[in-house]
């Protein structure tokens, strides 16, 4: 497990670093290092239960990481967080097709094949899911490198009409759904405005690291979303349907629905908003302690907009900033570190905070709008830490 677990960083190393063509040409990069070294060890947080561990991955259920673990700038396929709102589907290679159906001028049928043999695209693409939350230590997250075609190139040759405004992905899992006194048989399904879905970023993936797509993660086809919530990103993707109104199925207009007081021209009034672009988000996810001093490390997920700046504060002193990972691309988690030199014993409260290139600062969880719901939890994240 190890080994496989390491594979991925030894062979970007190997063939020098160039993530999202951002080269090292001096030194060991940021993210290099983020395995412990041997004369290097991790301080406990008092916030984590002495009996917290992330839960193995088997079928049908979550998985979350244990960010404390955290050693590599790709997770690890094996590591990366799993949700699954229906079934999860075995569909052979061979029998896969995506079809690209509605309001278009030209219906598609399209084989895995038909699709690997486009242009094929890489990017770096981190994200969580709409309902990550400090029980879990925010520990459903992940960032790997997606291999797959451009959307917007099947959209645009499958040529979207003027009334078509809505594009829904539909994944092959299914399941069964209540409404007032009516069930019926759903597939998961997303949608999103067309001018979204035609964003150059946005991609049908078929590789996660390097890899095939496994089970898991929406084997053989999925949608990859730069930016947005991971439930936007939608697995086991076997039809593209474009309309002329917005979709209303469970996931988009019942659930993963941000409730919020929030001042509408003047007005405040409780809002309803899908969970779609991620929220700008820091995190310190550990503390180590090695012969330097103690380094406290953390991430940093938003919707690509470029960041100003993260800083940490200790107890009630100044806010000091930490290290950016200078290689972290556009859509990637971006990993940070603060060098703690002047740490003294006993316990102390350490949380972050991360500021954009607009000047939005993440905010604590008493300034931000009041919340119903349990997505989008972008508030300061304090964690408590002993000091020996």
């Amino acid at each position: 497990m190890k080994e496989e677990r390491e594979r991925p960083r030894r062979d970007i190393l190997k063939g020098g670093l160039a993530i999202g063509g951002i080269a090292a040409t001096a030194g060991l990069p940021f993210w290099s290092k983020l395995a412990l070294a041997q004369d290097e060890t991790l301080v406990p947080f008092t916030d984590v239960p002495a009996t917290f561990a992330a839960p193995p991955v088997v079928p049908g259920s979550v998985h979350f990481l244990d960010t404390r673990e955290v050693d590599s700038f790709y997770t690890p396929v094996e590591d990366f967080y799993i949700v699954q709102h229906y079934d999860q589907p075995e569909i052979a290679e061979a029998d896969y097709r995506l079809r690209i159906t509605g309001l278009v001028d030209n219906p598609t049928v399209l084989t895995l094949d038909d699709i690997k043999s486009r242009p094929k695209v890489e990017i770096d693409a981190g994200f969580e899911c709409g309902g990550n939350r400090p029980s879990v230590f925010q520990g459903l997250i992940g960032n790997a490198r997606w291999g797959g075609t451009s959307l917007r190139d099947v959209l645009l040759e499958a040529g979207i009409r003027p009334e078509g405004i809505e594009v829904v992905f539909y994944g092959a899992d299914k399941g069964s759904e209540t409404i007032r006194d009516t069930q019926a048989e759903q597939h998961f399904g997303r949608s999103m405005h067309y001018t979204d879905a035609l964003q150059p970023d946005v991609m049908l993936a078929y590789e996660m690291n390097g890899e095939p797509l496994n089970l898991y993660h929406g084997a053989p086809l999925r949608v990859i979303v730069p930016g947005w919530y991971g439930v936007a990103n939608v697995k086991w993707l076997d039809q593209i349907h474009v309309q002329d109104r917005r979709y209303m199925g469970r996931f988009q207009a019942r659930d993963y629905v941000t409730l919020a007081r929030r001042d509408i021209g003047g007005v405040e009034r409780w809002e309803e908003r899908s969970v779609t672009r991620m929220r700008l988000k820091s995190s310190i996810i550990r503390v180590t302690r090695g012969p330097g001093g103690h380094t406290i490390t953390g991430f940093v997920l938003n919707d690509g907009t470029p960041l100003r700046s993260v800083e940490i504060k200790v107890d009630d002193g100044p806010w000091r900033e930490a290290e950016i990972d200078a290689t972290s691309t556009q859509y990637s988690w971006k990993l940070f570190s603060y060098a703690w030199n002047d740490a003294t014993s006993g316990e102390h409260t350490i949380v972050s905070r991360v500021t954009d290139a607009n000047g939005q600062v993440q905010a604590t969880e008493a300034e931000m709008p009041e919340k119903r719901t349990r997505w989008e939890n972008y508030g300061q994240f304090p964690r408590t830490v002993m000091i020996s």
